[in-house]
């Protein structure tokens, strides 16, 4: 059931979209109404969420750290994985985040022969870097729907995309490696026991939505062939707050901005808000130099203290009645 019901509820998006799209309504509906909602929602929601943790107290210095703390002058530190200034969490950001460092270096634990052993990994870490740098070329390939003149950049980065020159229009790269990578992240949930034990409708729903958006999306241009000045004026009308919803774009297209939708409303919701949530993660931006720096947690709250030799002031006569040891005589 964690596996049927969300790919049942992405089928039914697919199925209502698609069967809205012949009626001037559902065309306001789906073309207009969803779209403002599920951009609200995304915005709103990630910018709570942000705020959230932003807020939250960080008494202790807690960054994750896998090599060598600095310490003595003769003792070689490891700069990046257990960074002591601001320069050494930056450059460790900037891996983790363009490279998914920790990701690379992820083992894989199985039992073979009744025996614990450790493999590699890479292959999930070659999916996980592919599906997400497709995803960014897709988006920023969809700013030219978004924005008129379209940006050099845009332009540019479609004809790189499409260097394969193969059909016509031309088969983008990225949508290709978008669909193969997030195949083969869903299939390596399904296929693997205990993966499968550990996850949630949760984790199934995003991959099925994101096989259908790039399902739809590759229909649109190889198949149905959209009007793309069409598909523009609308996306533009939306742009400027002043909605007018497409005839001709057919139900695919319709089905397709639906599920980008259902996306970005349940994006704040989500696993997917860790893109926003790992520059505020305490065990990567923090600096390791406990060593050098006492860190004093600022949120205790203050509490009468009473020290031994109060204490011993206080009971020091049945203490030493009861053969206790005591510091000083009366």
């Amino acid at each position: 059931m964690r596996i049927f019901v969300p790919a049942l509820t992405v089928v039914v998006l697919l199925l209502v979209a698609a069967g809205a799209a012949g009626s001037e309504g559902g065309r306001w509906v789906f073309g207009v109404v969803v779209p403002y909602a599920a951009a609200a929602i995304f915005v709103v929601g990630v910018v709570v969420r942000v705020i959230g943790w932003a807020r939250s107290p960080v008494p202790f210095a807690i960054p994750t750290t896998c090599g060598q703390q600095k310490s003595l002058p003769w003792i070689a530190q490891a700069k990046i994985e257990n960074p002591s200034t601001s320069a050494g969490v930056i450059a460790r950001m900037a891996l983790e985040v363009l490279c998914f460092r920790s990701l690379f270096r992820n083992t894989r634990a199985q039992l073979a022969d009744g025996r614990l052993s450790y493999g590699s990994a890479k292959w999930l870490w070659a999916a996980g870097l592919a599906f997400h740098y497709a995803m960014l070329v897709i988006v920023l390939r969809h700013l030219r729907l978004f924005m008129e003149p379209v940006p050099g950049f845009v332009l540019a980065l479609a004809r790189v995309d499409g260097f394969l020159l193969v059909g016509l229009p031309a088969i983008q790269a990225t949508t290709v490696l978008f669909l193969a990578a997030a195949t083969f992240l869903l299939l390596r949930r399904v296929a693997s026991a205990p993966l499968r034990y550990l996850s949630l409708a949760s984790d199934y729903f995003p991959l099925f939505l994101f096989l259908a958006i790039g399902a739809s999306g590759a229909w649109l241009r190889h198949v149905s062939k959209i009007d793309i000045p069409a598909a523009k004026a609308m996306v533009m009308s939306l742009v400027h707050l002043s909605p007018r919803p497409a005839e001709g774009l057919g139900a695919v297209f319709y089905a397709h901005l639906l599920l980008v939708s259902a996306l970005l409303a349940y994006f704040p919701f989500s696993k997917l808000v860790h893109m926003a949530g790992v520059f505020l993660s305490p065990t990567r931006n923090l600096t390791a130099n406990s060593r050098e720096v006492r860190h004093v947690n600022p949120w205790n709250a203050p509490v009468p203290l009473h020290t031994y030799a109060e204490y011993e002031d206080e009971f020091r006569e049945r203490m030493r009645d009861a053969g206790i040891p005591v510091e000083k005589e009366a």
